[in-house]
């Protein structure tokens, strides 16, 4: 192979490893103008598919290293065993290599993970399918990440003697040591079976709106070990993925994020109802933005020997809506009620009787008095 340096006889006798180093900045500067020149002709055939585009723009970063790579480590196997360091710059090159394949994977996982988040876009009205595939994906990559840098990482470690020969007295003894192992991965391994519990069977996806240890908020972030929950204050509730697997929670976006709200009274029994009704009609036609025109019920739903119970339901399109619709029917409701019906507001009955006297006739009694509670 390096018989083109046979101009320089003498030096080369003296020095070979100059004839090696030549060899290998050659190699080098040639096998990358290649690998430049045969990206940049993959891209432009591969304009119009968006997934080879994508793939393509992804690892020219990794191709433009590992055929370089190739051209040294020939370099360095046809390379005399007895230059020089030479055998410690072929495990150096092998090392890069796999370091260099590794970031290969991981980049066409990424190129996978970006085409399929494009064709699914999030910010749209109806974007259920959206969130249950942008969860699967992401929940799917990063296990997937795990393991291409989990092989990666074994293969630069089976290069070392040492390591090889430390798996097999591993191995020999993996009773007591397997065990303890396993118990010591425990929580590590349970989080990423439930992460693909979770990317299977989706339990959460992205944004859905849950109520977790009595706080509620979104599922912002899905990692590989644990999610994050943005509260409404904006706090941030960090929990194990595998919580999700072995405890109840609420989901209000499961199926679709429309919501039914509740909205309670308690009033006095001589109020009317059906300008209440009416009522209702005229507030939710005031709101259209907040009522998607679904639900809209008032009930009287209970009652005691002071007062009853009314119940009003509205329906709106996701919770945040619906949260500002109760209050807003709270609101207006109440008002409706003090200036039309302000005796039917709750009230305290006391009857107050004087003590009668042996000496005096007795008097008549006194009607029930009406005060607003306190």
């Amino acid at each position: 192979m390096f018989e083109w340096l046979s101009g320089l006889p003498e030096l080369s006798s003296e020095i070979p490893e100059l004839n090696v180093l030549l060899a290998a900045v050659i190699a080098f500067v040639i096998l990358s103008l290649i690998a430049r020149w045969l990206t940049r002709l993959l891209a432009r055939l591969a304009r119009s598919f968006e997934f080879l585009r994508e793939l393509i723009a992804q690892v020219s970063s990794p191709v433009h290293l590992l055929l370089p790579l190739f051209g040294l480590q020939t370099v360095w196997s046809n390379a005399p065993d007895d230059v020089l360091f030479i055998s410690q710059i072929r495990h150096i090159n092998t090392l890069i290599i796999i370091a260099a394949f590794t970031w290969f994977g991981l980049r066409v996982v990424t190129a996978v993970q970006q085409v399929i988040l494009v064709h699914h876009p999030v910010n749209v009205v109806d974007n259920l399918t959206a969130r249950r595939v942008h969860t699967q994906t992401k929940v799917l990559v990063q296990t997937l990440s795990f393991f291409v840098l989990l092989f990666g990482a074994a293969a630069m470690l089976m290069t070392f003697p040492v390591a090889r020969q430390f798996g097999t007295s591993l191995l020999a003894s993996a009773g007591v040591a397997g065990l303890a192992v396993g118990f010591a991965a425990k929580p590590v391994l349970g989080n990423l079976i439930a992460g693909l519990q979770i990317a299977l069977t989706q339990p959460i996806r992205l944004d859905d709106v849950v109520i977790v240890e009595n706080e509620w908020g979104r599922i912002e972030e899905i990692t590989g070990t644990y999610v994050v929950v943005r509260i409404w204050d904006w706090r941030r509730l960090i929990v194990p993925l595998q919580w999700f697997i072995e405890n109840p929670f609420q989901n209000w976006t499961r199926q679709t994020s429309s919501l039914i709200g509740s909205v309670f009274f308690w009033v006095d029994y001589a109020i009317e109802i059906e300008p209440l009704r009416a009522e209702l009609d005229r507030i939710l036609k005031e709101v259209p933005h907040l009522w998607d025109g679904d639900v809209k019920v008032l009930q009287v739903t209970d009652n005691n020997e002071k007062a009853m119970q009314l119940r009003i339901l509205a329906s709106s399109k996701d919770s945040s809506l619906s949260w500002d619709l109760r209050c807003f029917i709270r609101e207006k409701i109440i008002s409706y009620i003090a200036c039309n019906y302000p005796q039917s507001l709750p009230l305290l009955r006391a009857s107050l009787e004087e003590e009668a006297h042996t000496a005096q006739a007795p008097q008549a009694p006194t009607e029930p008095e009406r005060q607003p509670p306190v």
